[in-house]
């Protein structure tokens, strides 16, 4: 499994977007954008097992929760997700690329 992060391939040569990193037991979470310390770099943490209902929820399009993980998905079409004591704001552009990705199965778990 690899455990690099990465962004949907409809992000393009696009620098901001949503990345993820599948773990063991975890999917890490975070925003491009983020330009201070790496060691302090905000990450929302989505457990393994709920990682395929948290993707639906997504595509879903409505502002949801998923225990302490909460989409909120904004009037522009942009949306937050919080969690693990942060919350990442993403542009109308950056959620749309990621929404394309998850269609697209780029963002399922490995065998």
């Amino acid at each position: 499994m690899s455990t690099e992060f990465f962004k949907s391939t409809h992000s393009g040569a696009n620098q901001s977007c949503v990345e993820i990193a599948h773990r063991a037991d975890v999917v890490l979470i975070r925003d491009s954008k983020y330009v201070g310390p790496e060691e302090i770099r905000p990450l929302v943490t989505v457990s393994a097992a709920h990682w395929a209902q948290f993707l639906e929820l997504v595509l879903d399009g409505r502002s949801a929760q998923l225990g302490e993980l909460a989409v909120t998905v904004h009037n522009d079409g942009g949306a937050s997700i919080a969690g693990s004591g942060h919350t990442l704001d993403y542009t109308p552009d950056e959620w749309d690329a990621f929404l394309k990705g998850i269609v697209d199965r780029q963002f399922d778990r490995p065998a």
